[in-house]
């Protein structure tokens, strides 16, 4: 399996929103959403979206991805967005998941607007190297993304009827089209940059991610990496550090605690369980190297969050 596919497997979306907006003339709106991706499929006509520090222009047959944005603006070509209408009410109250947005003009535009929420201990260290907006699909090239029209195609018959399994199918739509954006910008990061997303390119530090993502709990070390990567263990060990931003092992200590800390908040194992689960010999050194980063011990953690859903 390759790295990025490993590095998902724990990154989950869910409560999955989509509206579709259209709008009419000098249209404009802001909305406000926290810890919430989003995306925009352009059906057609043109906007233009402003996240405060990116702006982007997007034409029928556009995906663009908002992957970490509090608050951003969006409005037809021909306006400025000046005098934007707060839309988080509106879009609560619209019926059919459908808002028409109809001002002075004769500019005609379609979107549809996809809100998720994720888990951000999983997805905050993927989250945080990415750019205020992700480059757009455009769904003509190359024939690449004609998989999204079929997906679109799903996700209209979904909205139309309430079926076993809606919920799961949206869930699962919404983490394709994150996929499908994430591998498009991993690959047009050029090499003089230091994103870390870098190394999913990489063809030798990629099989040690993939590696340590794929078995956590296995007694790593910077030989038995390097050895999955074929490398030397020097050179292995600089070039991870160099492309990754911290050593090997660094990462994967990194990895477990968050991987921890979602076991943990899924109250499915025993901490005992988590602890083998993501490598630790005891669960003494687990509770350690767990409130060292988190502040509390794992036994805390849970009781936490547990208080936090009954809220």
């Amino acid at each position: 399996m390759d790295a990025l596919s490993v590095l998902l497997q724990n990154v989950h979306l869910f409560e999955t929103k989509y509206y579709r907006l259209n709008g009419s003339g000098n249209w404009s709106y802001s909305l406000t959403r926290k810890d919430t991706i989003l995306f925009y499929l352009v059906m057609s006509g043109s906007f233009c979206i402003d996240v405060g520090n990116g702006l982007r222009e997007a034409h029928a047959g556009d995906i663009i991805m908002v992957p970490n944005a509090y608050q951003h603006v969006s409005y037809a070509l021909s306006h400025h967005g000046n005098d934007a209408k707060p839309l988080d009410e509106l879009l609560t109250n619209c019926k059919d998941n459908t808002l028409d947005m109809i001002s002075d003009g004769d500019e005609k535009s379609s979107l549809i607007l996809i809100e998720c929420k994720y888990d951000k201990e999983m997805v905050n260290p993927l989250l945080s190297v990415l750019p205020s907006i992700l480059p757009e699909i455009n769904n003509d090239t190359d024939g690449r993304f004609e998989v999204i029209d079929v997906e679109i195609k799903l996700l209209t018959l979904e909205s139309q009827h309430e079926r076993m399994g809606k919920t799961a199918v949206i869930n699962h739509w919404a983490s394709i089209m994150m996929i499908e954006c994430l591998r498009v910008y991993i690959e047009s990061i050029p090499e003089a940059t230091d994103n870390w997303l870098k190394a999913m390119k990489d063809p030798f530090l990629t099989k040690a991610l993939a590696a340590m993502h794929n078995a956590p709990s296995q007694n790593w070390t910077i030989l038995t990496l390097a050895e999955v990567a074929g490398m030397s263990r020097s050179s292995f060990a600089q070039r991870f550090k160099d492309t990754v931003g911290m050593p090997p092992l660094t990462y994967l200590i990194d990895y477990r605690l968050r991987l921890a800390a979602r076991y943990l908040r899924l109250q499915q194992n025993s901490i005992s369980r988590i602890s083998e689960l993501v490598g630790y010999a005891s669960d003494s050194t687990f509770s350690q190297a767990f409130k060292r980063v988190y502040g509390v011990s794992p036994k805390a953690y849970r009781q936490q969050y547990q208080r936090q859903l009954l809220a």
